[in-house]
């Protein structure tokens, strides 16, 4: 277990970058931890205050830490990239899954992490949006989206399943977030649950073929409650300005806010887990 820095004092820390750490105590204010090396540097208590960080020029696979030029698919090497199930299109487009084809980059992986109940929701992270999740990764899906509402509304028994059910509904709401609306903090709250009403009942001769193929068992409505997320924030921008460490390898400013995965300084946004596996220096005071 990396070792956690309170924000009780200054703080200096390093290592390869892993996406933030966000968990949703029962308050309902997003709770984030920056995770570099084996140390991660609690964040929230920290707004307001100057935060540095600085690449140092080296890139490690997050998979098998081997030393790489260049990122692929949010930190990994360009082999494992093109050998890890994890990393395949399959994983972003669940409805091609191809294990059935016998052409599964690892069977066993998918049978471990694709042939388990996912969750198909809604989200209001810029607007209403439709997407899937293994149904142990809620709600920390919703907070890497920066999502300030959440409402699961299928279980359905595998990821390929899931996917399919997802694109009914993407013919009829957005399966992306706008990412610079989610950072101005401009989103309205909706009422998910009449969204969810209106969409199921718009693909409601869709989802029966589904449940014909598959089994209604295999694609279940769900009757959970509509999840509120806060995030913690002195202020959000009115101007977008992003860092990018293979343009800008220093970063600095106060921070402001944090949603999603970026971290909001007054100086400009910067979304850690697209920097994955870049290894930094980090001053905190």
């Amino acid at each position: 277990m990396a070792d956690l820095i309170s924000s009780d004092s200054a703080a200096a820390i390093g290592g390869s970058l892993r996406k933030l750490d966000i968990r949703l105590p029962d308050a309902g204010v997003a709770d984030y931890r920056l995770q570099a090396g084996d140390t991660t540097l609690a964040l929230n208590d920290r707004l307001g205050e100057r935060l540095r960080l600085r690449y140092v020029g080296e890139i490690h696979c997050i998979h098998c830490g081997r030393k790489t030029r260049k990122s692929f698919a949010q930190g990994h090497c360009y082999p494992c990239f093109s050998t890890l199930a994890q990393c395949d299109l399959c994983i972003v487009r669940p409805e091609t899954c191809h294990y059935f084809q016998g052409t599964c980059r690892d069977p066993e992986w998918g049978e471990r992490h694709c042939f388990r109940p996912h969750i198909v929701y809604l989200a209001n992270a810029s607007g209403l949006k439709v997407g899937i999740t293994r149904g142990t990764n809620t709600p920390g899906r919703w907070l890497d989206q920066g999502a300030i509402q959440a409402l699961p509304i299928f279980e359905v028994a595998t990821r390929q399943q899931s996917g399919l059910v997802e694109t009914l509904f993407k013919s009829h709401v957005s399966d992306r977030t706008n990412w610079r609306a989610m950072l101005k903090h401009a989103v309205t709250p909706l009422d998910l649950q009449a969204e969810r009403d209106r969409l199921v009942s718009a693909v409601g001769d869709e989802l029966e073929v589904l449940q014909a193929r598959f089994g209604a068992e295999a694609i279940q409505p769900l009757a959970a409650p509509a999840v509120s997320i806060d995030y913690p924030s002195l202020g959000w921008p009115s101007k977008i300005v992003s860092f990018n460490f293979d343009k800008t390898p220093f970063v600095e400013g106060t921070l402001m806010a944090l949603k999603g995965q970026y971290l909001i300084l007054d100086t400009g946004v910067i979304n850690l887990r697209k920097f994955a596996g870049y290894r930094v220096e980090v001053d905190a005071a």
